[in-house]
């Protein structure tokens, strides 16, 4: 278990190049000084930013084992898993849907900031959004997973994989789903928070199941 800033900031360092360390550390710059101008993460997690929201968002990458993309990202706000995956992972292409305005100024400006050529930002509603095939969803804090299911089903294929941080309610929302429909999902343990576990999956979900 991650248990500290210095165990995170290796935790991540092990997973990608120093090229990577450098735009997350950039990420972690400009996050502090826009926090001030709107609220983007708890003030009481900024002292913690590496492991409560940059190695939180980094170990979702071993659950999605080595795709290649596109890599679709729902309600990105701050940047969290998004722009962390996008940075660490520059070859596959991460887009991020989120349809608050100052939110899509700031992942925008941001991901312009860090280099990230690989990464599009899609400011609207994920109804909006024009489909396409996604290798891997991630979602942190969007939705509750049978609507969060419902509204991406049309970006999932058979081969697509599912990694979505729920903390404390992860078992509770995969027992929650149709019973047919439930052992396509697991609940790995969150190697950030002891009460925190992630839904993973693999497969094509039907809104109409």
């Amino acid at each position: 278990m991650i248990s500290n800033e210095a165990e995170a900031r290796a935790f991540v360092a092990n997973l990608c190049d120093e090229a990577a360390i450098e735009r997350l550390d950039c990420l972690v710059r400009e996050l502090a000084e826009e926090n001030e101008r709107q609220n983007l993460i708890a003030r009481a997690t900024l002292p913690i930013v590496w492991q409560r929201h940059i190695a939180d968002s980094a170990q979702l990458l071993p659950h999605a084992g080595g795709s290649g993309g596109p890599w679709l990202d729902l309600g990105s706000g701050a940047g969290f898993p998004g722009l962390v995956i996008a940075a660490m992972r520059p070859e596959i292409s991460v887009i991020l849907v989120e349809s608050r305005a100052r939110r899509v100024e700031w992942l925008e400006r941001v991901a312009a900031l860090m280099g990230l050529q690989n990464c599009r930002v899609e400011g609207q509603r994920l109804e909006k959004v024009e489909d396409f095939e996604a290798s891997v969803i991630s979602a942190r804090a969007f939705a509750p997973l049978d609507r969060l299911l419902t509204l991406s089903a049309r970006f999932s294929t058979r081969g697509t994989l599912w990694v979505l941080p729920k903390g404390r309610s992860a078992e509770q929302e995969v027992q929650a789903l149709p019973k047919n429909r439930r052992e396509m999902f697991h609940v790995e343990q969150s190697r950030t928070d002891p009460e925190a576990g992630i839904i993973v999956g693999r497969g094509q979900w039907s809104a109409k199941a």
